[in-house]
């Protein structure tokens, strides 16, 4: 089972570091620390499907590291 739970883990996480890197919120440095282009209108299409995917799994990544810890 706790072989399972790492697999697991490492599999979501790896589709985690995936969508978020497929997120565009500005390319320049200065938008990192909220200088520039502060506003963006709503997400549409696939943009709201990656937000919604790296939400899901974050949340499952919280789970499986909740119950790795406990087994």
């Amino acid at each position: 089972m706790n072989k399972f739970l790492i697999g697991a883990q490492i599999i979501v996480s790896s589709l985690l570091i995936v969508t978020i890197l497929l997120q565009q919120r500005g390319a320049a440095l200065g938008s990192a620390f909220g200088f520039e282009g502060s506003f963006y209108g709503k997400m549409r299409g696939i943009q709201r499907k990656i937000f919604l995917s790296t939400v899901i799994l974050g949340g499952l990544f919280i789970i499986l590291s909740l119950l790795n810890l406990l087994a």
